[in-house]
């Protein structure tokens, strides 16, 4: 009896290690190829290519799935540096999402004070550079897996270009790209490690242009009808609208274009405008209500003027099946352990926060898990996540504490430390592709719950209308 009993714990143990041999495998993988996925990354954090420019980086990453055997589709969706990558075939098809724009204006070097590479350029302020490179390492070590396994699946790796305000995977919605898949897998650069079921703000955004008369601003200004004396209205009116709408709405703006000098009356001016709020249909009214803002404003200042919708986007849908799954692999992988000298670099950056800076050292932990939680940015990821089940999770490329879209994000994400969080977020998603193929019963529940959540009556309109992509917003 004794022996029978011993017999079937050992073959329990066999079983068990046998089970556990591709996991380890795949995460041994993508620990040995930290160094390679790095310089990769540290490639495209110097190339700091902004939306729709990203031809560079779009091509170093093709480059790196095409060697691993992907067929590469590039010029997707009508977009020059969006591409599909896709490995495998049948069932399930599981997508990874990758990004690589960055953010105009916050050029840094890799340090802990204040020092742009070139005053004014581009810089990974949101660390896009990571993004793009993480998942395209968490797709080969899944697509290794696929082959060493000899199982049936697809691993789909999409390249979405202009993130930042671009809205470039709403484009890829729109041309179909995303049907068929069953899960959509993603991450983002962040300053802590989480993969709660969140949720994110819906956003429209658009260039109001304003024309007016020229003339002399002091030798007759009778004659003159200014094009910024409309752009200001409508700042005016719109910062009125402000207590009268949900007051957990968010509207910015800048003024692109002002005018060229002081003495002679601008007959051309514009502004740049984002609404945000965590209900789509919310947004659609406050937008129109910017739209007659403008139009009064045109009507009161005697100028003429028209609007172009640069980028819109869904709220994230979050699906607790999948953020669960998610959630429990990045607790197996952990977080971000930091040397002596990544040590000494996050705590002279936090010197550059204020008070208030966190604990160095949280950037090991994970954040605990929190259903439907809502973070404050937006992401053209909602559109996809309302087309198909999709999950994410973020993880510390940052130092503890550091906000996104500053120098302090560009600095570290251009360190070990980013490197190290991208590492982390790479292993995750692996782990999360390699359990949706072998779980059916998970994609059944996640969709089931997606469409629950959708509703009967849904029916996908990208908020951007039918624009084709604005290929030159950040010239």
């Amino acid at each position: 009896m004794k022996s029978t009993w011993l017999l079937g714990a050992a073959l329990v143990t066999s079983l068990s290690v046998s089970a556990q041999a591709p996991t380890e495998s795949v995460l041994k993988e993508l620990r040995q190829k930290e160094m390679q996925y790095g310089e990769a990354a540290q490639q495209i954090w110097k190339f700091a290519e902004v939306g729709y420019m990203e031809e560079k980086s779009s091509a170093l990453l093709q480059d790196m799935l095409r060697k691993e055997g992907f067929t590469v589709e590039a010029g997707v969706a009508g977009i020059p540096t969006a591409f599909v990558a896709t490995y495998g075939k049948g069932q399930p098809v599981i997508g990874i999402l990758a990004e690589y724009d960055a953010l105009p204006g916050l050029s840094q070097e890799a340090q802990p004070t204040r020092k742009p590479i070139r005053e004014g350029e581009a810089g990974h302020a949101c660390g896009h550079h990571l993004f793009g490179v993480g998942s395209v390492a968490s797709a080969i070590a899944t697509k290794n897996w696929l082959v060493t396994s000899k199982r049936p699946g697809t691993v789909r790796v999409y390249g979405t270009p202009a993130e930042e305000g671009g809205s470039g995977k709403v484009y890829m919605v729109r041309a179909g790209l995303f049907d068929g898949v069953d899960a959509v897998l993603h991450w983002h650069p962040s300053a802590d490690n989480s993969a709660s079921a969140s949720s994110s703000l819906a956003n429209i955004s658009a260039k109001f242009r304003f024309r007016g008369v020229a003339a002399h601003a002091a030798g007759a200004p009778e004659r003159g009808r200014s094009a910024l004396d409309g752009v200001e209205a409508m700042n005016f009116m719109v910062n009125m609208m402000r207590e009268h709408i949900p007051s957990d709405t968010r509207i910015h703006y800048v003024i692109t274009n002002g005018g060229k000098a002081p003495n002679v009356v601008p007959d051309f001016a514009e502004v740049y405008y984002y609404v945000r709020h965590q209900n789509r249909d919310v947004v659609k009214d406050i937008w129109a209500r910017m739209v007659k803002a403008s139009e009064g404003a045109a009507m009161g200042t005697g100028t003429s003027v028209e609007h172009e919708i640069i980028g819109g986007v869904h709220e994230l849908l979050p699906l607790d099946a999948l953020a669960k799954v998610m959630d429990a692999n990045l607790r197996k992988v952990g977080g971000v352990k930091y040397d002596e000298s990544e040590m000494a670099f996050a705590r002279q950056i936090q010197q550059s926060f204020g008070a208030g800076a966190p604990d160095v050292n949280s950037a090991t932990t994970i954040q605990p898990y929190a259903m439907e939680r809502t973070g404050m940015g937006s992401t053209d990821v909602g559109d996809v996540s309302w087309t198909v089940p999709t999950v994410g999770l973020r993880t510390a490329t940052w130092v503890p504490g550091t906000a996104a879209h500053s120098w302090q994000a560009v600095a570290a994400g251009g360190t070990s430390i980013g490197r190290k969080g991208m590492m982390v977020a790479a292993q995750t998603l692996a782990l999360t592709a390699i359990e949706l193929f072998q779980s059916p019963k998970v994609l059944s529940e996640a969709k089931a719950e997606f469409e629950q959540k959708r509703g009967k009556s849904f029916k996908y309109e990208a908020l951007l209308g039918n624009r084709p992509p604005a290929l030159d917003y950040r010239k």
